[in-house]
């Protein structure tokens, strides 16, 4: 592989990376400045060691879809991957994965029992439908559930930062509509873009891309996790507080100079160090770490262990997997 392709592949693997790590701590003891967090399995969900959770699931949904090149704002890419979403809640027992977020089953359960009735209709526009009107029912429904699984969104758009935002926004919008959530996902693609590109954080470059009279409030929201403790961070349920943990582990995360590799390991350790949704902000920062440091960072031990949702012939998806559809869904803007 490539620098750049290795980039891109590292973000969908530190995405199930950092969630596997974050599962067993999550809502838990908060560790402390030595713990060191394991896979070791649990979690709300009872989790096998290695197996990744909810966030890792919904994005190997739509890195299915980013893998064959579908334009994921386009009418025809969000059905496919409405469609991955609810294959995914419907795979298992009373059509609910553990550890799935209230929000999230609220709007895809709706949609599912819509489809039955309508299995003629769009999927993706009846999640939009969906997504809508629980926003306007519920002030507060900026949830995290969108931002955790927004790293393959960033792979299908590599080469055009415009149309990436409308995929970021677009794809978070089939459960998450409130304009908080969008502008998250908008943020996050476009600093993943921007290190898969250039080998560089900068969680401010995708603050144009924001409508105008949220920048402001976004700039300082930004500038709170570049500056303050990680461990303000938490409760870290909403998306602006998710997403500054997530920020804060890998940007206040020292790098060692001679040991620049290690900076995704101890990075993800301080995201999940933060407390509360440990392995969805381990799962948003695993997204930017790999983007920045590429595949090859992470460690075989790590590689062999991650495996979770979706299962084919009963073998669940591995680590090898999540590297394929990473260099199948940038094989048009990335050579080999």
């Amino acid at each position: 592989m490539s620098d750049i392709q290795s980039r891109a592949v590292g973000a969908l693997l530190l995405t199930a990376v950092g969630d596997a790590l974050g599962v067993p701590y999550e809502f838990g003891r908060r560790l402390g400045a030595t713990d060191i967090p394991e896979m070791i399995g649990g979690g709300l969900g009872d989790y096998a060691p290695g197996e990744w959770s909810d966030d890792t699931s919904m994005a190997v949904a739509i890195a299915e879809v980013a893998a064959t090149g579908a334009d994921l704002a386009s009418a025809e890419g969000l059905d496919a991957v409405a469609r991955g979403f609810l294959r995914w809640v419907s795979d298992f027992p009373g059509s609910r994965p553990p550890d799935i977020g209230n929000q999230t089953y609220a709007v895809l359960d709706a949609a599912r029992r819509r489809l039955q009735q309508e299995p003629d209709a769009a999927p993706g526009a009846v999640l939009r439908e969906i997504s809508n009107a629980y926003a306007a029912a519920h002030p507060r429904s900026a949830g995290n559930g969108a931002l955790m699984r927004t790293a393959p969104v960033a792979l299908a758009h590599l080469d055009d930062r415009e149309h990436l935002a409308d995929a970021a926004r677009a794809v978070a919008a089939l459960t998450h509509a409130d304009e908080l959530a969008g502008d998250s996902c908008v943020l996050w693609c476009e600093a993943i873009r921007i290190a898969i590109h250039e080998a560089r954080f900068d969680i401010r470059g995708g603050l144009d891309l924001l409508p105008t009279d949220r920048r402001g409030r976004w700039a300082e929201w930004l500038t709170a996790a570049e500056t303050d403790s990680p461990l303000e961070f938490a409760p870290n349920g909403f998306t602006v507080s998710a997403l500054q943990a997530a920020a804060s582990a890998v940007l206040q995360t020292p790098v060692v100079e001679d040991e620049p590799e290690r900076h995704h390991l101890e990075a993800l350790y301080t995201a999940i160090r933060i407390g509360n949704d440990t392995d969805t902000v381990a799962a948003i920062a695993g997204g930017l770490l790999g983007a920045r440091w590429g595949a090859d960072v992470v460690s075989a031990a790590h590689r062999e262990a991650v495996h979770g949702w979706p299962c084919t012939n009963g073998a669940p998806t591995t680590a090898a997997v999540l590297q394929d559809l990473g260099r199948q869904a940038v094989a048009r803007t990335i050579p080999s």
